[in-house]
């Protein structure tokens, strides 16, 4: 099935539509269930993903397809999950690149960047979220990050286990998500999104697994029930007390005049004010998309 874009919709674009390099939540939800999609979006996520791959059975891809490509719209941008590009449906999910409504396209078990994939991203200004689901995507990580449309890496830490044979904690898989930060910064996108945690209901162990993935350079994290959601979004909010620091040292340094100075015993220099500015714009990013300040990371359940 051929799907078109209007010519309106070609060039009024909505930048609206287009997700955030700085989204933190990404909330699954499953293409084969159209009931599940208001839910999905009144979360409060910053991000749907409208999943076409893992969550649909092999029969049921191109009904969900063709039932996906009629719901979508501006009024409710969301990305879309499609097909991995061996796989038999993947040039036709990635037609639905250019339809309203779809503000990213997510790439799965990405190994290297397809022509054709980059150049339909590229023609319809959607952004592309390849995920690094193995030891060959991993390899090649960098030249993903620096291909075109490529906004943000994103880590599938289940497959990526699967394939190297890991049944590793959350916090053993540092060393490969350092790669995907190193990557990242290098090729100038958005920081990376980290895997799922499969813990539905304590609340305790994905605040834990979020803040950890933060402090070690992640911008954003998937999230497979609404519930996750609002955790996530405080994990990476910047606590009131970062922002009460980030505001003190700016206030002082503005008052210092260029001289040298201390805050609480730590020299105030140029790399201490750029965090303390990093604070605050982070801050005021996440407030205007819902975000609120928290103490520690903490979140609601």
């Amino acid at each position: 099935m051929r799907y078109f874009r209007t010519a309106s919709t070609l060039h009024h674009r909505d930048e609206r539509e287009l997700i955030s390099a700085t989204a933190r939540s990404y909330l699954f939800v499953p293409a084969n269930r159209p009931d599940r999609f208001a839910k999905a979006l009144s979360s409060g996520a910053d991000a749907v993903v409208v999943d076409l791959e893992d969550a649909v059975p092999p029969a049921e891809k191109e009904p969900a397809r063709d039932r996906l490509a009629a719901w979508l719209c501006n009024d409710h941008p969301v990305v879309v999950r499609i097909n991995g590009v061996e796989t038999p449906w993947f040039r036709d999910d990635l037609l639905l690149a250019t339809l309203p409504g779809v503000s990213g396209i997510m790439l799965p078990k990405a190994e290297r960047i397809d022509a054709d994939l980059t150049a339909a991203c590229a023609g319809a200004g959607v952004p592309l979220l390849p995920m690094i689901e193995s030891a060959a995507g991993l390899a090649n990580s960098q030249a993903i990050a620096c291909a075109t449309s490529v906004q943000r890496l994103v880590f599938g830490t289940i497959d990526f286990q699967l394939d190297l044979g890991l049944a590793a904690e959350h916090s053993d898989l540092l060393p490969y998500s350092a790669q995907l930060v190193m990557a990242s910064r290098r090729a100038g996108i958005g920081a990376p999104v980290d895997g799922v945690n499969t813990t539905l209901y304590d609340g305790d162990a994905l605040r834990a697994d979020t803040l950890r993935c933060r402090r070690f350079g992640f911008g954003g994290k998937l999230c497979i029930h609404p519930r996750q959601v609002a955790i996530v979004n405080a994990c990476f909010q910047p606590s009131a007390a970062e922002q009460a620091w980030a505001r003190e040292v700016l206030q002082a340094a503005a008052r210092a005049g260029g001289a040298a100075l201390a805050i609480d015993g730590q020299m105030v220099d140029r790399p201490v004010m750029m965090r303390a500015r990093a604070i605050l714009q982070e801050a005021a990013r996440n407030s205007s998309a819902g975000g609120r300040p928290t103490q520690s990371g903490e979140g609601d359940e």
